[in-house]
């Protein structure tokens, strides 16, 4: 026999057995034929296998958009990983904000409040972009790889063992209906005994065939459980990643928060309404409150001093905390450790009180005052 003789043969092998197969598969869905079930206990690793491959794509698509919104960033990323060749360097959003800050304070003055403020600001979004990128890196490393090679490797294997697994049962299902129809056969009984017996043999090697891959088939279901193993300790490395990167961003915004304290400033939406005092830190209390935290190694008053003194007539004084520019005429300009005399005016708003230093008199903001005893 030569070997286009055999590949013929083998084609035709190939053709009857998808031939039986598609008869059998489709005498099922009509409620023609008999189907053989699954063991409780393989049906349930395979249900857990499904439902293991759906919900980590799901997890894996939306990691990706978290640490890539832009949809054709992501479209390129994964080009130039299919193509095996290293991404190109590129520049990200809160990086190109803040060279735009940099270069707008750069032109405005770094001398001048605003350009200088818009140079620190700028300085800490790239920071902040640097953080970004390290991320993305590194959930891309220890969280999305090990999700990827899952669906990309592992469950590629199983889908393939299950799709065999499901031919030989289809096989052995086509074995057993042949066998059924030999013995109802009214045919001569030298016929009829030798179409039972090589149906018979059929049946066993079918049955042996579909027995050993269900057996393969289960032990690599079985090694879901490692998986699922395995994905938590990556889960845990990515929420390390995202706890080191917003701790980063906190520090770094505290730094510049901390920075931008000598540049307060306050906004009016109407000359006509009543003003609001500028707040010029998150952190910072209305009044201190301990004697240990002066610099002036005077006492200070706790926030009932405040209200004694709106309700008095006297006045008293106070350290000036930060900087700040008036924003009118109304209003006294203040510089940071200056001591002031402030008092109370019947009517005045609460966040304010007026000051005077020497001939200058002007509202100032309680916020930016430390008073003292």
């Amino acid at each position: 026999m030569n070997i286009m003789d055999f590949n013929v043969k083998k084609l035709a092998a190939d053709a009857g057995t998808f031939l039986s197969r598609a008869v059998q598969f489709t005498e099922e869905k009509l409620g023609q034929a008999e189907k053989t079930e699954l063991d409780a206990h393989l049906e349930n690793l395979l249900g857990k296998a499904e439902c293991t491959k759906t919900w980590t794509e799901k997890i894996m698509k939306q990691t990706e958009v978290l640490l890539q919104p832009n949809p054709n960033a992501r479209i390129e990323e994964l080009v130039y990983e299919k193509l095996d060749r290293k991404l190109p360097s590129r520049v990200n959003n809160p990086e190109l904000l803040g060279q735009y800050m940099i270069d707008a304070g750069t032109e405005f003055g770094p001398g001048t409040a605003y350009g200088n403020a818009l140079i620190k600001c700028g300085e800490t979004q790239k920071r902040i972009g640097t953080a970004d990128r390290e991320l993305i890196q590194t959930s891309a490393l220890n969280f999305l790889t090990p999700l990827r090679n899952f669906i990309e490797g592992d469950y590629k294997t199983i889908a393939k063992e299950k799709k065999l697994l499901q031919n030989k049962r289809l096989d052995l299902d086509a074995a057993k209906t042949r066998l059924k129809k030999a013995k109802t056969a009214d045919t001569r009984a030298s016929i009829w005994a030798e179409e039972v017996t090589k149906s018979e043999q059929e049946l066993r090697i079918t049955q042996s065939e579909f027995d050993r891959q269900a057996e393969i088939t289960r032990l690599l279901l079985e090694g879901i459980s490692s998986t699922h193993a395995h994905h938590l300790r990556c889960l845990n490395d990515f929420v390390e990643a995202q706890m080191t990167y917003y701790a980063q961003c906190y520090q770094y915004m505290l730094d510049l928060q901390k920075q931008l304290g000598s540049f307060p400033s306050s906004y009016h939406s109407n000359n006509s309404q009543t003003p609001v005092a500028p707040v010029p830190s998150a952190s910072s209390s209305v009044v201190v409150s301990s004697p240990l935290t002066s610099t002036s190694g005077l006492a200070l008053s706790s926030p009932s001093s405040i209200t004694d003194l709106k309700e008095s007539s006297g006045s008293r004084k106070a350290r000036v905390l930060y900087d700040y520019d008036a924003a009118n005429s109304s209003e006294l300009s203040l510089l940071a450790d200056e001591v002031i005399t402030v008092f109370s005016v019947v009517g005045m708003d609460s966040d304010w009180l007026m000051g005077e230093r020497g001939n200058q008199k002007g509202r100032v903001p309680i916020t930016y005052l430390e008073l003292l005893n």
